[in-house]
């Protein structure tokens, strides 16, 4: 990515003669750190308020999905227009920006609670995640700026170790803080005035807990606006296209795409069923509040994970390690919907473990050899995160439609074997 015009330099910026540049930046090193693990923290309560709202709101499956679809939505929506935002404004402004969004996403649980009503509570997540949209379109292509070009892929999945972290963290203290607190009341025994005020009642927790949220992205706002300058002279090359699309005519990064759109798909898919496959009396029997936080096993594995595979990308070819990952993942969907108990559970859970280098894996696999249009690609590939709202719907679907949530897995596990042959394919460096 070429940071500055040319012929000029900046503090910090190491010109290269592939029209790329690296930033020799370790203060930003830590902020970055901070903004994966927060935007993760945050995706990952997904999980934890998808049970309480089905509860409060007796949705289906499909219905509880309906979170994903919202939050997930917005990357699509905002994707592109968050990658010509941050290019107008720099990464650092483009993260305040993304910072304000989210807290303002967390405020509006409050009217969510007080009108008891899912669809302000869809609203008030889709506005939070198009704040994510935007860090998150600043995150990506930072990272890899921060350092050499020939360990992108081990520096990013060291940083979505961070992220891991925060969906380990996150979802751990929001069961106790959201599922703990569910009243020994069965939603069908109440209506009218009744069941309202049971909802705005329970729904307090949700609301606590984001308020807290919206405290700490103010704060982290006010740090990162205090570093708003730290990459002088920083220019973006503009898109060519409509809206940088055409950068989906390269074989290499429309495939790219695709399993990005696959795989978080895929894996939101398995996150927002843990707790309700947990709770099968053929799988852990779990009660709720116990179900939801055995959710951070889940990404706990991926926080692992992407400390070993950062290791180990630095080894191994990128491509193989992405199919050998992918067919891991699938065997496990294939034991854990082939038997039953702990066996079942933790199968399952372990399937966090075998994600953990997918996402940054096939994302700068994709990028390779973008230079100048690297926030052009984030956008796009923000874009395909979109998979996050349209494949958990389709699996909701299946669950409701087959009464069994062991089917349901069949469409992430065909999510898994695509993103195989992209690593088979992608095995070798872009143009070779």
């Amino acid at each position: 990515m070429a940071l500055v015009p040319a012929g000029t330099a900046a503090p910090g910026v190491v010109g290269r003669g592939d029209d790329s540049a690296h930033v020799d930046a370790p203060q930003l090193r830590l902020f970055v750190m901070g903004l994966f693990f927060i935007f993760g923290g945050i995706t990952s309560l997904n999980d934890v308020i998808i049970p309480k709202l089905k509860e409060l709101f007796t949705l289906n499956y499909t219905q509880a999905m309906l979170v994903q679809f919202c939050f997930f939505t917005a990357y699509a929506i905002v994707g592109i227009p968050g990658a010509r935002l941050v290019k107008k404004i720099g990464y650092m402004r483009g993260a305040v920006a993304g910072l304000l969004t989210m807290m303002a996403g967390c405020l509006l649980f409050i009217p969510a609670s007080q009108t008891a009503t899912y669809g302000v509570f869809l609203a008030a997540l889709f506005v939070l995640a198009s704040g994510v949209v935007f860090v998150q379109v600043v995150a990506n292509p930072l990272i890899s700026m921060l350092g050499k070009p020939a360990t992108a892929s081990s520096r990013l999945t060291f940083a979505q170790a961070f992220n891991s972290l925060g969906t380990t963290l996150f979802p751990y203290f929001g069961s106790i803080l959201i599922l703990g607190g569910l009243a020994k009341i069965s939603v069908g025994q109440l209506s009218g005035a009744q069941l309202d005020a049971y909802r705005t009642a329970e729904s307090q927790a949700i609301v606590h807990g984001y308020l807290g949220l919206a405290v700490a992205l103010a704060l982290v706002a006010a740090a990162v606006w205090h570093f708003r300058d730290a990459l002088q002279g920083e220019s973006h090359e503009q898109s060519g296209g409509l809206v940088g699309f055409d950068l989906l005519k390269r074989p290499r990064f429309g495939f790219g795409a695709l399993c990005i759109f696959l795989y978080v798909g895929a894996e939101v898919s398995i996150g927002s069923l843990v707790v309700n496959y947990l709770k099968q009396a053929d799988v852990m029997g779990l009660a709720q509040e116990s179900a939801g936080k055995m959710i951070g096993l889940y990404w706990g594995g991926a926080m692992v994970g992407r400390f070993i595979g950062s290791g180990v990308l630095r080894l191994a070819s990128p491509g193989k390690v992405l199919a050998a990952v992918a067919m891991s993942a699938i065997a496990l969907l294939l034991i854990s919907t082939s038997t039953s108990g702990a066996t079942s559970g933790y199968s399952l859970l372990a399937i966090g473990l075998v994600n953990s280098v997918m996402f940054p894996t096939i994302f700068s696999l994709a990028s390779e050899q973008l230079g100048a249009r690297a926030a052009d690609g984030s956008g796009i590939i923000n874009v395909a995160i979109f998979g996050g709202a349209v494949i958990p719907l389709l699996t909701g679907a299946i669950a409701d439609a087959t009464g069994s949530l062991a089917t349901a897995l069949v469409l992430p596990a065909i999510c898994y074997a695509v993103i195989a042959a992209f690593g088979f394919y992608a095995r070798r460096p872009a143009g070779s």
